[in-house]
């Protein structure tokens, strides 16, 4: 059985000044994919992670602190595909995929909208290209996990106030629908496999005391395609890791 965990740390860099490498090495994760690292890994020390046992593996968006995903993992990849081919994405550093055998395990941090039309327009654009990617690589790579920050809250269970953020980028009626519709093309949320619970949240604004009072999104998933149903074996959120205004997000699968 292999646990892969998926976190937001909002900048890899304030993550490792907060004990955030001893919280990996007591995490028990085989495979951790990072989004938001927000540094290329000239900036601080790679070295860290292989003492400890890991490969890593960096994709850094080309403007200085921001963005960025990573891959770090116990097992040597057979392949890394860095970006998706698509200039506008890759240049902010938005997807890595690490191929296991049969499985590919992909890193994702899908765009916000929340800074304005533009970069609302930018998502919508994102997610369709995303979904047509992810559906062609199906054919040639049909075992997916695709972790990530999604920037999209699927239901209302998965918001703290669905009424008042009906109109809020991350939880649109256009969003949603994107998101129901590319789970029925062969996805799983793997979480709501073990887990149909109210209030589990993955992110937190930092206003308004938000975390200790438990208003949160979740928008951190471990997306699975349906052919891997029957070997997921458990997830979890992890609340009480507190690196980032975002959480981890465990899956356990036996691949």
């Amino acid at each position: 059985m292999k646990r892969i965990i998926t976190y937001n740390v909002n900048g890899i860099r304030a993550a490792l000044t907060k004990n955030w490498l001893d919280w990996l090495k007591n995490s028990g994760a085989d495979i951790l994919c990072l989004q938001e690292i927000k540094a290329s890994p000239d900036q601080f020390d790679v070295k860290v992670f292989e003492e400890a046992g890991f490969y890593h593996y960096w994709y850094p968006a080309q403007k200085k602190g921001y963005s960025g995903v990573a891959i770090i993992c116990k097992q040597k990849p057979d392949h890394v595909q860095f970006g998706m081919g698509i200039e506008k994405y890759d240049q902010e550093g938005r997807f890595l995929r690490a191929d296991f055998g049969d499985v590919s395990v992909v890193s994702v941090y899908m765009p916000s909208g929340s800074s304005g039309d533009d970069r609302q327009a930018f998502k919508m654009v994102w997610l369709n290209d995303f979904a047509n990617y992810i559906n062609e690589l199906k054919k040639e790579r049909p075992q997916l996990i695709i972790c990530g920050d999604y920037n999209i809250c699927n239901k209302a269970i998965d918001i703290h106030n669905p009424k008042s953020n009906a109109n809020t980028s991350g939880f649109l009626p256009e969003e949603r629908a994107w998101f129901d519709a590319f789970l029925a093309t062969g996805f799983i949320d793997s979480f709501r496999v073990f887990n149909q619970q109210a209030h589990e949240y993955t992110w937190w604004s930092f206003r308004a005391n938000a975390r200790a009072k438990n208003l949160g999104w979740r928008i951190d998933y471990n997306i699975v395609t349906s052919n891997l149903k029957d070997k997921l074996k458990g997830a979890q959120i992890l609340p009480e890791a507190k690196h980032s205004d975002h959480c981890p997000c465990v899956l356990d699968v036996d691949i």
